[in-house]
């Protein structure tokens, strides 16, 4: 069985802690695009672990590979792994695994980040943590993979052919050139390489094998659909493809392999930095859902702009991923707000419009219509399945799941493993 988990809105959904919660099933783990821009939390009991590279899944008997198509700091890896052993977990080469065509990210990368993203006039939000120039050196054919960094005298052949042009890069923006061939850098780096050479695999070969032996894969992607570089609301989002069908495309795996996609989508609505978020909340009901749902970002800090729920833009992700069903996160967060507003419509320009207009700046533009439907009071962090919800609970869920057209699987209640539950079928 092949799954594939993205999430519906602008990240932050709560994807690691499905992933968690689900990978038990699975016998591989997979992490397929995006880089330490990302973050995930996973709460057992009284342990959080905030990762940004380690693929969730990490806990139970389960393998996890990162995919060809992520970009990867070695040192945010390397720090993610002394991090998990402090606390007891050992990840071995036997439990993870890094594809040998990974990109780097390397220090020029961040650099270069931090120097345009300063000079912008109109602020993409950008991480500064190199995603985007070593996406732009993977298109390029300039990148430094795994491979290379794996063995000293490769990695100084492929700098030594790059760093020119990165040099010249940084000069013209006004950075310190130096950093690009800088040797403690490049000691560090090799050192890194030696370190998590033992790791390198062939990603592809093993999950082609493992679907040919009848075990089970689950392909992890981060941020969320409209961060999408080709779909999402551009130019603010993020360097690679989020949407369900680059699982395939950059692990290797042919599409007719996919049995499942699981969207997970939040009771409401966020997003970390700029560009437009249509059902935005800038008022007192705005900061009651960031504080009550902790909406600050594992990577950043960043407070996380939130909203009512948005269906156009669902739509568009459903229609993006092919969802075959629904995680539902952060029910609990709406409790004690009445009326709760749901966008079921957009209007610009005097037209009515149930689905996200191509245009981003028209996007920005777009008025929500609301539909208001009866809240409910109480904690559900207790709450241990659908039946026990209150009415009004559970008819939120129903209300969304018919709009959705897509069947809710999973409804989550709080942080913890155990506030997840199945919403069984027929409810």
């Amino acid at each position: 069985m092949f799954t594939i988990i993205t999430g519906a809105q602008f990240g932050d959904e709560g994807k690691g802690k499905v992933v968690d919660l689900i990978s038990g099933d699975y016998d591989l783990v997979v992490r397929f695009q995006g880089g330490d821009n990302a973050g995930h939390t996973v709460k057992v009991g009284d342990d959080v672990y905030k990762l940004h590279l380690v693929p969730s899944g990490f806990l139970f008997d389960t393998r996890v590979l990162i995919g060809p198509g992520t970009v990867m700091n070695p040192e945010v890896l390397a720090g993610e792994i002394d991090m998990l052993a402090e606390g007891g977990i050992e990840l071995g080469p036997e439990k993870l695994g890094i594809d040998a065509k990974t990109s780097i990210i390397m220090p020029y990368h961040i650099e270069l980040d931090g120097l345009r993203e300063s000079r912008r006039t109109e602020k993409i939000g950008t991480t500064r943590r190199g995603i985007g120039f070593a996406y732009i050196d993977k298109v390029a054919r300039d990148e430094i993979r795994m491979a290379d960094i794996a063995n000293r005298d490769r990695l100084l052949r492929r700098l030594n052919e790059l760093a020119p042009s990165r040099e010249s890069s940084i000069k013209e923006l006004g950075g310190d050139p130096g950093i690009v061939m800088d040797e403690r850098l490049i000691a560090r780096y090799a050192d890194l390489g030696k370190r998590l050479a033992p790791y390198i695999t062939d990603v592809s070969y093993e999950i082609n094998r493992a679907l040919e032996e009848g075990r089970n894969v689950l392909a992890e992607g981060a941020q969320g659909t409209h961060l999408d570089v080709i779909h999402g609301t551009q130019k603010f989002v993020t360097s690679s493809s989020t949407i369900a069908g680059s699982a395939c495309a950059n692990l290797g795996v042919g599409p007719t392999k996919v049995d499942g996609v699981l969207g997970i989508v939040k009771a409401y609505i966020t997003r970390v930095g700029e560009g437009p978020l249509p059902t935005e909340l800038t008022d007192r009901t705005g900061r009651r859902i960031q504080e009550v749902g902790k909406e600050f970002g594992t990577t950043t800090g960043r407070a996380r702009r939130c909203g009512w729920f948005d269906l156009p833009l669902l739509k568009k992700a459903i229609y993006l991923n092919g969802y075959t069903s629904i995680a539902l996160t952060k029910l609990d967060v709406l409790s004690d707000l009445d009326p709760i507003k749901v966008c079921v419509s957009y209007e610009l320009d005097g037209r009515a419009l149930d689905y996200p207009p191509e245009n981003t700046a028209d996007l920005a533009r777009c008025r929500p219509v609301y539909e208001e439907l009866p809240g409910w009071k109480g904690d559900l962090t207790g709450v241990k399945g659908f039946d026990e919800l209150p009415q009004a609970a559970q008819n939120y869920i129903l209300s969304l799941e018919k709009s959705m057209g897509v069947p809710i699987v999973y409804v989550s209640v709080g942080p913890a493993r155990a506030q997840t539950f199945r919403k069984e079928t027929g409810n």
